[in-house]
C-alpha cells in the first residue's frame, strides 16, 4: 500500500458542492497528527477548520488560499511513512490511480460526506483584471523527499503558517483584499485585530481591496458566501410559497416586569435574560397549540410533513451575513435552558464558529428586527418552513390601560406564513395566542 496519501475536500454538509481555502494551518514539510487542524474552508454555510485523516509529513498543498474547491478534489497530499527513507524515482502510486477501498480515507466522526469525484477550482478575480481561468485540479505528481510547491495556476507567495485571527477580522481582511500573513498583530498573543487591517489599507503599500471600482461612481462586490446562498434560498422561497403576513400590537408591560423579576433572582443574575428569550418561550408554546403551524410542504410528494419537534431558528446578523441558526428540539427546553441555548448560540455566531449542522433542520423562525428599532416587518419564509415570526422594538407609548390612557410598553409583531398550509384563521389563532403569552406570561403559563 502506497505511503503517499491525498486528502480531497469533503462534502461539510447537505450537499455543498464547493468551499473556499480561507487558509492553511499547515504548511510543506509540517508532521500532522490525526485530527489535527489543517485548513480552514468558507462555505456558503459556515466557516469551518478540517481535521487531519492521517498521520504523516505534508508533501504537497493543491491550492493557495482564496480559492474555491469543489468537493472531492484533491487539497492536500501526505507522506504517512516519513522515516522509511527517500521515495524511489519512479512515479509514486497515489490513491488517484489505487482500488476505491485503497484510496478512501478512514472516516473519522468529525468529517462528512467524503465527495468522490475529481473536482476543479477557481481562482478568487484580482484587482482591476477579468476574473483569472478556471484551472483543472492538479494531477498527482511523483513524490520526492524535499518539500513540494503548492500548485496553483501562477507563481505565488508561499503559503504562511498559522496566523493568529478571529473569523471578523478575516472577513474584513479578505473585503479589503489584504493579506494577513504580511501583518503584525498589535492584539493579545500578537493576534491580528481590525485596527491592523485598516492600518494595513491604509498604508501606501496596502493592497487594494477587492471590490472592484469602476467607472461613473458604481462599486461591484462580488456575490458569494453567505449572501449568495441567502439570495438563492429568499428567491425561491418567495416564488414558490404564497407568504400572506399578519400583524398584531401588544402591550407587554407585563411580560417586561416579569422578565425584570426573574433577573433579580439570585440564581439568575448570571444569566443573559431578554424579551427575545420571552418570545421564544411563547412561541414554542403554541407552537404545541398549533402543530400545523410546525410543518413543510413537500412538493414531490404532495404531502404536508407536520414535526413533533421544534428546532427554532433565530435569524442573526454576522460578519458573513445573515444566518439561520437553530436550537435543536427548542419545545422540549425549559426556560432556563432556553436561555442558555440562545447564549451559545449567539456567541457561536458572533465568533463566527456556527457549524452546518446548526444551520439545517430548522421548523420555524424568529427575526428579532426590534434591536435595530424597526417596529416590524414582513420577513421572508426560510425554505422548508411554513412560519416566520418578526419581533419589532418594545417601545413606552400611550396606551388604554383598564380603561384609561397610560404609558405602556408596547410592540407589534409580524407573522408570516405558507398560505398553502395554513389558513387565515389559524395564523390568526396562532398569532394571538403569542400575543397573549406576552402580554402576562404567568396566566398563559397556568392556562396553557
Amino acid at each position: 500500500m502506497s505511503r503517499i496519501k491525498q486528502f480531497k475536500l469533503p462534502d461539510l454538509g447537505e450537499g455543498l458542492t464547493e468551499g473556499e481555502i480561507l487558509q492553511w494551518l499547515v504548511k510543506v514539510g509540517d508532521h500532522v497528527e490525526l485530527n489535527q487542524p489543517i485548513v480552514e474552508v468558507e462555505t456558503a454555510k459556515a466557516a469551518v477548520e478540517i481535521p487531519s485523516p492521517y498521520i504523516g509529513v505534508v508533501t504537497k498543498l493543491f491550492f493557495e488560499p482564496n480559492t474555491t474547491v469543489e468537493v472531492g478534489a484533491p487539497i492536500i497530499e501526505y507522506d504517512t511513512d516519513p522515516t522509511a527513507g527517500e521515495l524511489p524515482a519512479s512515479p509514486v502510486e497515489t490513491p488517484a490511480a489505487a482500488p476505491a477501498s485503497a484510496e478512501a480515507p478512514k472516516r473519522e466522526a468529525n468529517l462528512v460526506g467524503y465527495g468522490p469525484r475529481q473536482g476543479t477550482a477557481t481562482r478568487r478575480a484580482r484587482k482591476g483584471g477579468a476574473p483569472a481561468p478556471v484551472v483543472a485540479a492538479p494531477a498527482p505528481a511523483p513524490v520526492v523527499a524535499a518539500p513540494a510547491p503548492v500548485v496553483v495556476a501562477e507563481p505565488v507567495a508561499p503559503v504562511a503558517a498559522h496566523v493568529l485571527a478571529k473569523p471578523p477580522v478575516r472577513k474584513l481582511a479578505k473585503d479589503l483584499g489584504v493579506s494577513l500573513a504580511g501583518l503584525v498583530g498589535t492584539g493579545p498573543q500578537g493576534s491580528i485585530t481590525r485596527e491592523d487591517v485598516h492600518a494595513a489599507v491604509a498604508a501606501p503599500a496596502a493592497a487594494a481591496p477587492v471590490r472592484v471600482v469602476t467607472t461613473g461612481g458604481e462599486t461591484r462586490i462580488p456575490i458569494k458566501g453567505v449572501r449568495k446562498l441567502t439570495a438563492a434560498n429568499m428567491v425561491q422561497s418567495a416564488f414558490t410559497a404564497p407568504h400572506v403576513t399578519e400583524f398584531l400590537t401588544i402591550d407587554v408591560t407585563r411580560g417586561v416586569k416579569a422578565l425584570d423579576r426573574l433577573k433579580a433572582k439570585r440564581e439568575w443574575r448570571d444569566v443573559r435574560i431578554s424579551p427575545l428569550l420571552l418570545v421564544m418561550k411563547a412561541a414554542t408554546a403554541a407552537l404545541k397549540r398549533h402543530p400545523m403551524v410546525n410543518s413543510s410542504w413537500d412538493e414531490a410528494a404532495q404531502e404536508i410533513v407536520v414535526k413533533d419537534y421544534v428546532n427554532l431558528g433565530i435569524a442573526a446578523a454576522t460578519p458573513r451575513g445573515l444566518i439561520v441558526p437553530n436550537i435543536k428540539d427548542a419545545g422540549s427546553l425549559s426556560f432556563r435552558e432556553l436561555a442558555d441555548a440562545l447564549t451559545t448560540l449567539v456567541g457561536t455566531a458572533r465568533d463566527g464558529k456556527t457549524s452546518p449542522a446548526d444551520m439545517t433542520g430548522g421548523t420555524f423562525t424568529i427575526t428579532n428586527v426590534g434591536v435595530y428599532g424597526v417596529d416590524t416587518g414582513t420577513p421572508i419564509l426560510p425554505p422548508g418552513e411554513s412560519a416566520i415570526l418578526a419581533f419589532g422594538a418594545i417601545r413606552e407609548q400611550a396606551w388604554v390601560h383598564k380603561g384609561k390612557v397610560k404609558p405602556r410598553q408596547v410592540t407589534t409583531l409580524g407573522l408570516s406564513f405558507d398560505h398553502r398550509i395554513i389558513d387565515g384563521e389559524l395564523g390568526s389563532k396562532f398569532l394571538a395566542d403569542i400575543g397573549a403569552f406576552l402580554e402576562d406570561p404567568e396566566t398563559a403559563l397556568l392556562g396553557w
